[in-house]
Parts: structure tokens; C-alpha cells; sequence
């Protein structure tokens, strides 16, 4: 009579590899290959991140096949699917992620791969379609104003003068360094229009040392 832990122990030893087809495995790869390609064009041409990397979009591809690949070998059995897990549990990866939306091209990549491993080519496919798309259009869409960072440094007799040229900009103070009587300040401000020419002005102020206009972008200046 065979019972139910019979049934149960038979499926630890069954051969790993029993489930697993030739034409699955190429199956899926392809597909993972072909989804990773489009996020990988797709980062090339529209990321609007601090730094372009192009090993990073090479590992954009690689990350979503190798993860179906081991979506497909950890289905195939028990016993290879808890040591899968275990053997993962230990790997640390040390290389720092700079900008956020790296992070969300690299959990792209992998929720790709997952659904590819699990032969669901179709929704790995439209879902690929869909993100890309709504990530271009977010990056395509116009606003009216853009963040500016003002960087002026000038000694503190020149403090009435800069004040002065500043006071029709609507602006938030990030910083102030005193430095014996020099003063550094760096000022966030939204700008509606290309008009810049109250940088220049703030320059040619006597004690102004130096004043610099940069974009904003919440990390680093583009």
C-alpha cells in the first residue's frame, strides 16, 4: 500500500531533470533574450539617469536569462529548489546602486526572467511592452518648470547687492557656509523659462567671487 509519505519521498529523488525538455529550455531563454533586448534598447535611448552605463545594460540581459534559467531548474525539483535557495541566501552583492531607477531596470530585468522560467512567454512579452512604454512616456513628458540649484559664493559686504537681484526668484535655501567673511550659499529654485540672466548679474557684483546655475536632479548636477 503506498502511502502518502511513499509519494512524498519519491519526489526527492526523482531525477531533477525529469521535467525539463530541450525545446522548453531554449524556449525560454530565447524569450528572456528577446525581453531583456527590448529593456536593453530601451535603457540605451531613453534613460535619463545621472551616468549611462554600458555594462550595465550588457547585465540587463544577462540578469533576465539567468534567471529564467534558474526559475527553470529550481521547478524541475524539490531537492534542486531548496538548495537553490540556500546557495542564493548567501550571495552578497557589493557594488553600490547609484541611481534609483538602475534598481527598477534591475527588477525589470529579473521579473522578466521569472516569468519567462515559467513558460509564460505571453505575459512576459506584453508586460515588457506596457513597462517600456509607460516609462518612455514619463520620460517624454513635458513639465513647465525645472529645479535649478544656485551656487554663490561672495564676501559679506556684497550680501545687500545679491539679495537685491534675488528678490523676484522664488527660491528655497539649502545651505549657507560662513567662512571668515566669505559666503557661500546654494539656493533651489523652479524656473519657468531659459531666462538666466540673473546669474550674470549676480556675477558681476563687486565681492561676488563666483555664482553657478545647475539642473537639479535630486542627486547629482547634469
Amino acid at each position: 500500500m503506498t502511502t502518502f509519505s511513499d509519494i512524498f519521498k519519491k519526489s526527492f529523488i526523482n531525477d531533477a531533470s525529469m521535467d525539463l525538455n530541450f525545446t522548453n529550455v531554449i524556449m525560454s531563454l530565447l524569450a528572456a533574450y528577446v525581453c531583456g533586448m527590448i529593456i536593453y534598447f530601451v535603457y540605451k535611448h531613453f534613460y535619463k539617469g545621472v551616468l549611462y552605463s554600458h555594462n550595465f545594460n550588457i547585465l540587463l540581459v544577462l540578469v533576465s536569462m539567468i534567471t529564467a534559467f534558474i526559475v527553470l531548474t529550481i521547478s524541475s525539483n524539490i531537492v534542486l529548489s531548496l538548495g537553490m535557495v540556500g546557495a542564493l541566501s548567501i550571495v552578497r552583492f557589493r557594488t553600490a546602486v547609484k541611481d534609483p531607477l538602475d534598481v527598477g531596470f534591475l527588477f525589470f530585468a529579473i521579473s522578466i526572467g521569472i516569468t519567462c522560467g515559467a513558460s509564460l512567454y505571453l505575459m512576459s512579452f506584453v508586460s515588457t511592452i506596457l513597462i517600456s512604454l509607460i516609462y518612455i512616456f514619463m520620460v517624454k513628458v513635458k513639465t513647465d518648470s525645472h529645479v535649478y540649484l544656485l551656487i554663490v559664493k561672495y564676501e559679506e559686504n556684497a550680501g545687500e547687492d545679491v539679495t537685491k537681484v534675488l528678490s523676484d526668484i522664488k527660491y528655497a535655501l539649502k545651505n549657507k557656509t560662513i567662512y571668515k567673511n566669505i559666503i557661500e550659499l546654494t539656493l533651489e529654485m523652479k524656473l519657468k523659462s531659459n531666462n538666466t540672466d540673473f546669474v550674470s548679474a549676480i556675477s558681476k557684483i563687486e565681492g561676488v567671487q563666483s555664482a553657478a546655475l545647475v539642473n537639479y536632479t535630486g542627486d547629482f548636477a547634469e
